[in-house]
């Protein structure tokens, strides 16, 4: 399938009518490979050259679609001025610049608030005794996260999660190893569209590697090019096998354009 992406990317960048295009891509096991410690993610040093050519391109723009918050994705990601950054699954985005982030701010009801805050104590509660799971709290949404944890451990944790989210959240989203309950209604699917209808995107090419990247998939048309990064059922026409693969895919679509 990889062979099959490079000819898609090949008659991508001889297509000059299919301009302005969007490259929006996840970042945690796409850009950059899984890490236990999620601090600990960084962009392939090939994948820093190949986004910075490509942001660099005339008639291409560049995005970051991200469960992460924003605050962390805009720490790890070495990404060039211009990139568009969507954190918390659509909820959060901003613009780099060479000053630091032009960001729309997120603003919560008191209803909402409360909700959060709830939220974090009972996900609290759901962690105690059960090495491997913590919870991450962001500005709209509360993670239960088990990827270091037991599969006895993690399992329950995980329907818990969702228990609460059924209960308390705006919106449930069940990734790898991981349970988000938002207070407020978002998916990449639906972010990732309004960036496109802003830059008036002819094209989008999205990869991603996630349960959530489907929502991405799903959005966008036949003419765009979707890539799902590793293994797992998806509805993205290509496949890679991992990280490395795609940076080489950017490279060679940079090199092309």
């Amino acid at each position: 399938m990889a062979e099959d992406l490079t000819a898609a990317l090949g008659a991508l960048a001889a297509d000059s009518s299919r301009r302005p295009l969007l490259v929006a891509l996840d970042f945690d096991g796409t850009l950059a490979p899984l890490q236990d410690d999620p601090s600990a993610s960084r962009i392939l040093p090939d994948g820093i050259d190949a986004l910075e050519r490509l942001a660099g391109t005339p008639g291409v723009a560049l995005a970051l679609v991200s469960g992460r918050a924003m605050h962390d994705l805009h720490t790890l990601a070495q990404v060039p001025p211009g990139t568009f950054l969507i954190g918390s699954h659509g909820a959060e985005r901003a613009r780099v610049t060479t000053f630091g982030l032009d960001r729309d701010v997120v603003r919560l009801t008191d209803e909402q608030a409360d909700r959060l805050a709830s939220l974090g104590a009972e996900a609290a509660r759901i962690t105690r005794g059960r090495d491997g799971v913590w919870v991450e709290t962001k500005p709209t949404a509360v993670v239960v996260h088990t990827r270091l944890a037991e599969d006895a451990v993690a399992r329950p944790a995980e329907e818990e999660a969702m228990v609460l989210g059924e209960r308390l959240g705006s919106g449930v989203l069940h990734g790898k190893d991981v349970v988000e309950i938002s207070v407020l209604r978002a998916s990449k699917g639906e972010a990732l569209t309004a960036l496109r209808d802003e830059l008036g995107a002819a094209v989008v090419l999205y990869a991603g590697d996630d349960v959530t990247d489907e929502h991405a998939f799903e959005a966008l048309r036949d003419g765009d090019l979707t890539v799902k990064v590793g293994h797992g059922g998806t509805m993205a026409r290509y496949r890679v096998d991992g990280p490395d693969e795609l940076v080489a895919a950017l490279a060679e679509l940079a090199d092309r354009l």
